[in-house]
């Protein structure tokens, strides 16, 4: 399986305070030496509580948001070094669905102006063509022909999140991020959006950056799983290894706190301590370590490094994993 997006020590930071405001300034960690690769038609997950840095992430891959160091390749196409012509073409290529599908689509414009302008701006098409296309990407993910000529406002919360998915597919992209794609919809909405994008997957052999707090989501969506915290990715596998066996004491945490849909399970919390610390101000060492019940005077000293245990494809940023 060849690699179709491979991240390699990516940083965000972003300034706060200071200017007409006042006070002093100070610097948001947000992103810190994150590495991860996605296969073709494969899908990964971004994972974590909020503020983790895993939306961050998501809009860099786009370069929405431009990151401060590191580097993001696209079917080996250098992203950070693209150029403004290059760029808008590889962005037909990689496609965002975004976590508010209200907020994320112009109120003034039907749908299908919102499906046709994206085809216009690239000019992929005569107006036939692309009429034929808004009509084939609308009817693909679930909606009548009829929704063309209605406004967001006209449609439910799941509705207006399959145009927005319908706009991400319209340019055929090859890459789909995906920030909460389904975090603001009900429950069994939020099962046909996900058996969409399954679906979408499969046909379309679509790959997938899939940002979620949901680790039922993540279980049933992606193949491999990054759990992040405090901007760094403190460890990567295949989902099902890495939720049912963690090896890193956060992770096991944030599997621990995750919702059981079964009224008879019984269900023990691993024991956690403190509040998670502001990223203006991040410990020393390994930023989990003074949460973690298993830290010893040495985790405050060095940062762990991300590195393979166990089964290929499995890495944790961890001095004492857990079954070791």
């Amino acid at each position: 399986m060849s690699e179709l997006l491979q991240v390699q020590n990516l940083v965000k930071h972003f300034e706060i305070g200071g200017g007409w405001l006042g006070g002093a300034r100070q610097v948001v960690r947000a992103v810190n030496d994150v590495s991860f690769s996605v296969g073709r038609g494969q899908s990964l997950g971004l994972v974590g509580e909020s503020g983790c840095g895993k939306s961050t992430v998501a809009r860099t891959l786009l370069r929405l948001i431009e990151p401060d160091s590191g580097s993001i390749h696209f079917d080996g196409c250098d992203l950070r070094q693209a150029g403004a012509a290059e760029m808008r073409a590889l962005r037909r290529r990689i496609q965002i669905v975004f976590q508010d599908p209200y907020s994320s689509l112009n109120p003034r414009l039907t749908v299908r102006q919102a499906l046709a302008e994206p085809l216009r701006v690239h000019r992929l098409g005569s107006a036939a063509q692309i009429a034929a296309k808004v009509e084939q990407t609308i009817q693909e993910v679930g909606l009548p022909i009829s929704a063309l000529d209605r406004y967001p406002h006209e449609f439910s919360g799941g509705q207006r999140q399959r145009v927005g998915i319908a706009r991400a597919l319209v340019l055929d992209p090859e890459l789909i991020v995906a920030d909460e794609p389904v975090s603001a919809l009900d429950v069994s909405v939020q099962a046909q959006i996900l058996q969409l994008l399954e679906r979408l997957k499969v046909e379309r052999g679509l790959s997938f950056v899939f940002v979620s707090h949901d680790l039922g989501v993540v279980r049933h969506f992606c193949d491999t799983v990054c759990v992040m915290y405090l901007g760094r990715i403190i460890e990567q596998g295949a989902t099902a290894r890495v939720l049912d066996a963690p090896l890193h004491p956060y992770s096991k945490v944030l599997r621990d706190s995750s919702p059981v849909p079964d009224p008879q399970a019984r269900i023990r919390l691993s024991r956690i301590e403190g509040e998670i610390p502001a990223p203006t101000n991040l410990p020393p060492g390994c930023t989990f370590h003074p949460r973690c019940i298993h830290a010893q005077p040495h985790c405050a000293a060095s940062i762990p490094v991300l590195e393979p245990r166990h089964e290929v494809g499995r890495a944790v940023a961890c001095f004492h994993p857990l079954g070791n």
